[in-house]
């Protein structure tokens, strides 16, 4: 998309803010400057008077005016409460991502083409009237020829060429902002916008949905808690996806869930258990369980279990994240906020120059009062809010690999707490938590991460002889003036020696571990 187009569908993105009277918020970028005395003469603008409609309801209608992708935007930024004022996000969740569907005729032909046969000689029945419709796809009901019910999952045509548009035109609004806006930089939007842009990518591919479901099903596949439904592969393609059909009651059903008298504490309670051993566990979670995703099997009553949908956003964290945010958690459990400020800095979250006194005692501030009360009434989804709206005063910077597992937390607690008001997710999740590690820091886990690690330490240990042998060529090749410091040299040099003796040391070790690990584990 060339720059004369985005700047094209910005002109047209002003015009529904200037519609839905945000239009001011455009003039403060430099594109805009030169026109911005024009823009205060025009007539709209001559007898605006007070508006009646509040902002954050006016940026919900003009997201929704401005279609699909910003919709989807709008409901991404809904979590980031740290972000938004108070009243923008809770407009913003109302976003629905509501499509008329497309001919159910057309969808069949996309399916036959995808797959190269006729729907009648693919399935023993196709139901053209689609049981629901999105912004990237829709869905039909089918039987295929053995009789299992399925169904199937159809992208819309042409969707990725109007999906690519708009977040070019996001992304050049991101651009601007980080080089015009004093925030830019903290809150790196163009890093959001790249986020989002993979992630929505991701939805275009079914594939890629599929093996997502795969592996969630294999993942919990001895687990009594999470149901996932099995793909059939042969009828996957890229836009085609084609998977067992469920049957449930929807997760915010919660009526229906009594009237079945389900034992909606354990499925709240499941629920936190669930979300924790996706994150720490298996290291691959769901991230985009709204309501519309989660179903109940009401089966058994007492022992009910989730039925996931939907698979297309997955995440997942890195070891160091995993690690910095269980010791978070942990830490937050146990009141210290020494041992939370210490981990921002640590983990590069906050800025290395940020006292640690400051920001431990600014964390005790927010949290000491919110600790007060009953651990089953604190959202722990909203005391993260307030920690990280208290780290912007210390310039942490947005981290763009913790915004789904964000908005995930805070779909699970919302939906716990409204099955069960008195959950008590702190403690369903420390245990847990303190399981995991323990875990990590046994003497298996030190071996299995050196075993991992070996590869690596056995192809560097043959070149320490040599790079000690060209760091000694490099030190004795100074100038006459280092050489002149003849005693400052010679320190250097024991420093140097001693650190290549340390890694050296280091290495044996691993190795040694990692043998130990191959004898007594394998």
């Amino acid at each position: 998309m060339s720059t004369m187009l985005k700047v094209m569908r910005l002109w047209q993105i002003n015009w529904v803010f200037i519609r839905y009277r945000l239009d001011e918020s455009m003039m403060i970028f430099p594109l805009f400057r030169p026109i911005r005395v024009w823009f205060y003469l025009l007539p709209w603008n001559w007898f605006r008077g007070e508006r009646k409609t509040p902002l954050a309801v006016r940026i919900r209608l003009a997201l929704e005016h401005l279609g699909p992708v910003f919709i989807k935007f709008g409901q991404a930024l809904s979590t980031r409460r740290d972000l938004l004022p108070a009243d923008v996000a809770d407009e913003l969740e109302k976003l629905q991502d509501q499509v008329p569907p497309f001919s159910g005729q057309q969808a069949q032909n996309l399916v036959e083409k995808a797959l190269q046969k006729p729907v009648d000689q693919l399935f023993r029945s196709f139901e053209v009237q689609p049981l629901a419709s999105a912004s990237v796809a829709q869905v039909h009901a089918a039987v295929l020829p053995d009789g299992h019910d399925v169904v199937v999952k159809v992208l819309r045509e042409g969707i990725a060429d109007k999906i690519k548009r708009d977040v070019d035109a996001l992304a050049l609004l991101a651009d601007m902002a980080h080089r015009w806006w004093s925030e830019g930089p903290r809150l790196r939007p163009r890093e959001l916008v790249e986020q989002y842009r993979q992630t929505i990518n991701n939805e275009l591919n079914l594939m890629r949905e599929a093996s997502n479901a795969s592996q969630l099903r294999r993942n919990f596949s001895r687990s009594d808690m999470l149901y996932v439904p099995k793909v059939y592969w042969p009828y996957c393609c890229e836009n085609v996806m084609v998977m067992e059909r469920i049957y449930g009651v929807q997760i915010n059903n919660v009526a229906e869930l009594k009237k079945a008298r389900v034992n909606l504490k354990r499925l709240s309670e499941n629920g936190v258990e669930i979300f924790f051993t996706q994150v720490f566990k298996h290291n691959f979670f769901h991230a985009d369980m709204h309501p519309g995703n989660i179903f109940v099997s009401v089966d058994d009553p007492e022992r009910p279990r989730y039925l996931g949908v939907d698979f297309g956003i997955v995440g997942s964290l890195s070891e160091k994240d995993q690690y910095y945010l269980a010791a978070n958690f942990l830490a937050f459990f146990r009141n210290d906020y020494h041992r939370v400020a210490r981990l921002h800095l640590d983990s590069g979250w906050v800025p290395a120059d940020v006292r640690v006194d400051e920001f431990e005692a600014a964390i005790r501030s927010v949290c000491e009062p919110i600790f007060q009360r009953p651990l089953n009434e604190i959202s722990f989804a909203s005391l993260l809010l307030r920690l990280f709206q208290t780290a912007r005063q210390f310039r942490m910077q947005v981290q763009p690999q913790l915004f789904l597992l964000q908005k995930t937390l805070f779909n699970i607690e919302g939906l716990g707490r409204q099955l069960y008001p008195e959950l008590d997710l702190w403690q369903t999740a420390k245990p847990f938590l303190e399981q995991w590690m323990r875990k990590q820091m046994s003497w298996s886990a030190i071996a299995r991460r050196a075993g991992k690690d070996l590869p690596t330490a056995l192809r560097q240990l043959p070149r320490l002889p040599q790079q000690f042998s060209d760091m000694l060529d490099e030190m004795k090749q100074l100038d006459s003036k280092a050489r002149e410091r003849g005693s400052l040299l010679r320190r250097e040099i024991r420093r140097a020696q001693r650190n290549i003796i340390l890694a050296i040391l280091a290495s044996a070790f691993s190795i040694a571990i990692a043998i130990a690990y191959a004898v007594d584990f394998g």
